[in-house]
């Protein structure tokens, strides 16, 4: 029986269960989850009979939840600006679809055409990843776990809490006054107070329960234009994936699959459907639901466990991949990684057409240039179709807007992530967690926004975008057509830069607002040999206690870790040696210079040195060593007074 054919005759069945009283209906209303009054706890030590009370309340500015990469830099954002940050996560690793229970990808703008160029995602999520190329050179998925933990423990003004799922939303009218949550390890029932709310769970509990308006499904093309829309609109959403990892033994490996396997049937596969490579798994092991992809979620695990090993027993068994003789399963997954769910609706519903007609928006704070990527209704179980269409590939990004970003009815809700107000059709690009990852990095700062001037995210939309958009520049994140234009940034206004050498560019670019080579356009200025100098001039003193500056980092290569440890034009899977090791700044106070600030092995693209306030009419940045370029390339200088 087809799946559509047997969720069709069986939807019934489910509605109908669904309105029989439970078990504590039945037996009356049900407890809190905190309520321990029948727990009769023996104390031996003391023999004391007690109950456990595990409910507290915690209080903060900016409550996140979901520990994906979307969440992580939202909650990091926040806190970096003064905010104070909970992070909800409902597994014990963050991460979420690239942790090492799923095992994905960080894809991003990781291949324009016609080159496969990337235009890579820099900020918080470069950030993160450059972290891992240094502390976890052996690419190991269980490391990047700790890579990522590590990445958010050690930010002081951010508690995290992993185990834990918000639950349920309280509400005062239209705003979420706090969430319910529950923490699996602790029984502990969690009553988290928070001024904004940013769900970037993915499936979105928090916001569907505070009433958060949403759609499900695809829509009709009609409605917004799309052409790769189906006529008439359903309920289809892409399908969550299951993946492997194989390893060489060495030596012949007889494999027998479990008792819960599920036949390939290969003979029915579309060409598309390409089993090799196989040892980092197979993408197309999914299934999609025209119905309630939450409610079937385990229903589905358990089938694509099935059928993935569906797949490693034709692989191993039916004699046409002679070469795996010596492969053995090394990992197998056991946690799906989903690709839609709800989408929440903001101010803005992002559409195909906003994408591939390259639309600008003026309040843009992120952008995306994955390809048209839907993947096919039914996935495994409609093995006759290819896996996904790959609609339309782009040559250059588009601008995702902050309207999008934000729920049109729920006054300070906020969201990142798969879930924002989009389209089923521009889902199938903007999901990927590159992407995502900016758009946490937006809303984290646009929460710490709305903080700073006593106002909601659609009052920040309207009043202070220009606000939030400059802060994301400053703090390198990347806004496609909008230079940055810092009216504090005293940078802007010194008489004149030069350099000791120049081999490509111009000092002056390293003022003119674009932190990276865009559109065939340089804004860089290259060295010539190492060591080099810059230095900025001023005609009069100024007040100086902050200079930030934004080396290479070589954007047009990947750095994301992949099971194939790939390195080619597009792909390194090392540090990019690119980047600026080794810096020392100078400051001239009334004709002297003065030493504030070295670095000999910084690992980051924004580099910031802070000291007290200095009348100085001249800054010296000398370049001494890169992780391996002999020339050293810088995009941006900032100078500040204040030290923000």
């Amino acid at each position: 029986m087809k799946r559509r054919d047997f969720l069709g005759k069986t939807a019934g069945g489910a509605f109908a269960a669904g309105l029989l009283p439970s078990a504590a209906n039945a037996s009356g209303p049900s407890r809190p989850l905190s309520d321990r009054s029948s727990d009769r706890w023996y104390k031996v030590a003391s023999e004391e009979m007690g109950t456990p009370i595990r409910k507290k309340t915690v209080d903060c500015d900016v409550a996140v939840m979901g520990g994906g990469l979307a969440g992580i830099c939202a909650a990091v954002a926040a806190a970096r600006n003064g905010a104070k940050v909970v992070l909800v996560q409902d597994r014990p690793v963050l991460g979420g679809n690239a942790s090492s229970e799923i095992r994905v990808h960080v894809n991003g703008v990781t291949h324009l055409r016609p080159r496969g160029i990337p235009e890579r995602e820099t900020g918080i999520i470069e950030e993160i990843l450059l972290h891992n190329r240094f502390r976890n050179p052996q690419e190991s998925y269980p490391v990047w776990d700790h890579v990522l933990y590590d990445f958010v423990v050690r930010e002081p003004n951010l508690e995290l809490m992993l185990n834990t799922q918000a639950i349920q939303a309280n509400t005062a009218g239209s705003t979420i006054t706090s969430a319910r949550c529950w923490q699996l390890t602790t029984e502990t029932e969690i009553t988290l107070r928070g001024k904004l709310f940013i769900d970037c769970s993915g499936d979105g509990l928090l916001a569907a329960s505070a009433g958060a308006l949403y759609r499900t499904g695809r829509e009709a093309s009609s409605e917004f234009g799309e052409k790769y829309a189906p006529k008439v609109a359903d309920g289809w959403q892409m399908g969550a994936s299951i993946l492997l990892s194989a390893k060489d033994m060495g030596k012949p490996m007889p494999y027998e699959p479990p008792s819960y396997v599920i036949k390939y049937e290969a003979e029915m596969a579309h060409p598309k459907r390409k089993i090799k490579p196989y040892e980092g798994g197979i993408w197309w092991v999914e299934l999609g639901s025209e119905f309630d992809i939450i409610a079937e979620q385990e229903t589905n695990r358990h089938k694509l466990m099935g059928f993935l090993h569906g797949v490693w027993d034709y692989i191993k068994n039916s004699g046409e991949f002679p070469e795996a003789e010596n492969q053995a399963l090394d990992w197998v997954g056991s946690l799906p990684g989903r690709r839609e769910s709800r989408r929440f609706i903001g101010d803005y519903i992002l559409s195909e057409t906003d994408l591939t007609e390259h639309q600008h928006f003026d309040d843009a704070v992120a952008y995306g240039g994955w390809s048209l990527d839907e993947h096919n209704p039914g996935g495994i179980e409609n093995l006759s179709e290819p896996p996904s269409y790959f609609h339309e590939h782009f040559s250059e990004v588009y601008e995702i807007p902050f309207r999008s970003l934000y729920s049109k009815n729920v006054s300070n809700l906020l969201f990142a992530g798969r879930n924002i107000s989009q389209t089923h059709i521009a889902l199938s690009s903007s999901r990927v967690m590159g992407t995502c990852a900016l758009m946490g990095q937006a809303v984290g700062t646009a929460a710490m926004l709305c903080l700073r001037n006593n106002v909601g995210p659609r009052k920040l939309a309207e009043s202070h975008i220009n606000e939030l958009q400059e802060q994301l520049l400053r703090e390198d994140a990347f806004i496609p057509n909008r230079p940055a234009n810092d009216a504090n940034d005293l940078a802007k206004t010194a008489s004149v830069l030069f350099a000791s050498s120049t081999l490509s560019g111009d000092p002056a670019t390293l003022t003119d607002g674009v932190a990276r080579d865009f559109k065939d356009q340089i804004h860089h200025w290259e060295s010539d040999g190492l060591p080099a100098e810059v230095q900025l001039e001023w005609d009069r003193p100024v007040s100086l206690s902050t200079i930030e500056i934004k080396c290479d980092t070589n954007v047009k290569k990947n750095i994301l870790m992949r099971k194939d440890s790939r390195v080619d034009e597009t792909f390194t899977n090392t540090i990019p040696k690119e980047l600026l090791k080794s810096l020392e700044v100078e400051v001239r106070v009334q004709g002297d210079w003065i030493h504030v600030g070295s670095l000999e092995k910084n690992r980051t693209r924004r580099i910031r040195f802070l000291f007290e306030t200095l009348s100085a009419t001249a800054v010296r940045i000398r370049a001494k060593e890169t992780y391996g370029a002999e020339n050293v390339r810088l995009y941006e200088v900032r100078c500040y007074q204040a030290r923000v």
